[in-house]
């Protein structure tokens, strides 16, 4: 089975940086790619940032030029660098992981989600 722990929600100011991380551990041959949806209150569930096994990133254009995701693919590790943090930014973030397991089965995972408060 594939386990995935969230790390790294807080409370914040705005203006301020958080740093998320999601580990994904288990029966794990591959991953395709590894991400964070958030939903917001009263809000449909959207995607964050995104970034491939072959390290190709996107995001949401609310978030473009202040959140910056990246990987370390030794640890099966992707982190999310929050900066210049907004009130609209509150949500509650989920972690995303696709990718095969060593039955070669694909897998499509999902943390339990971190909440993230700005404060205004």
């Amino acid at each position: 089975q594939v386990q995935l722990v969230e790390s790294g929600g807080g409370l914040v100011q705005a203006g301020g940086s958080l740093r998320l991380s999601c580990a994904a551990s288990g029966s794990i041959f591959s991953i395709t790619a590894m991400g964070w949806f958030r939903q917001a209150p009263g809000k449909e569930r959207e995607l964050a940032a995104r970034i491939s096994s072959g390290g190709i990133t996107n995001y949401t254009d609310s978030v473009k030029g202040r959140f910056t995701i990246s990987r370390d693919s030794a640890k099966n590790t992707a982190y999310l660098q929050m900066n210049s943090l907004k009130p609209e930014d509150t949500a509650v973030y989920y972690c995303n992981v696709q990718g095969l397991t060593w039955f070669t089965r694909q897998f499509d995972k999902w943390g339990q989600g971190t909440q993230v408060t700005v404060s205004s």
